[in-house]
């Protein structure tokens, strides 16, 4: 049996999607692609970039992951740097802890922990 990853969903609260439209689209520059009809109605968002599939979805009892998070790797560390440089006014992490890569974490404009990594 062999798994993949299709996508991670985040929660995100309600009315908060032009913000995170600024901030993944417009900060991040992922791609927002349209939700199915029969989903449309849910609020929220779906993102893609590359391999890359994060949605967005409204949760009525929204609470930012402070400890989950997803692990969204760059292939080529000049572009770790430029993205650190992009998000430094979000609060940029770094942390050396993972053998074999370079990492950081930030919070997304609704508080969830988003870690951005690349192999040394």
């Amino acid at each position: 049996m062999t798994f993949g990853l299709h996508h991670v969903q985040l929660a995100i609260e309600a009315g908060s999607e032009d913000r995170c439209r600024e901030f993944y689209v417009g900060v991040l520059g992922l791609t927002e692609v349209p939700k199915p009809p029969a989903l449309a109605g849910r609020g929220g968002l779906w993102l893609r970039s590359g391999g890359l599939e994060l949605h967005l979805g409204v949760e009525a009892d929204f609470r930012p992951a402070r400890k989950a998070h997803p692990g969204i790797v760059l292939d080529n560390p000049a572009d770790l740097d430029a993205l650190a440089a992009r998000l430094a006014g979000h609060g940029v992490e770094w942390d050396d802890g993972f053998p074999g890569h370079r990492r950081f974490y930030t919070h997304d404009c609704v508080g969830n922990r988003l870690e951005f990594l690349s192999p040394e």
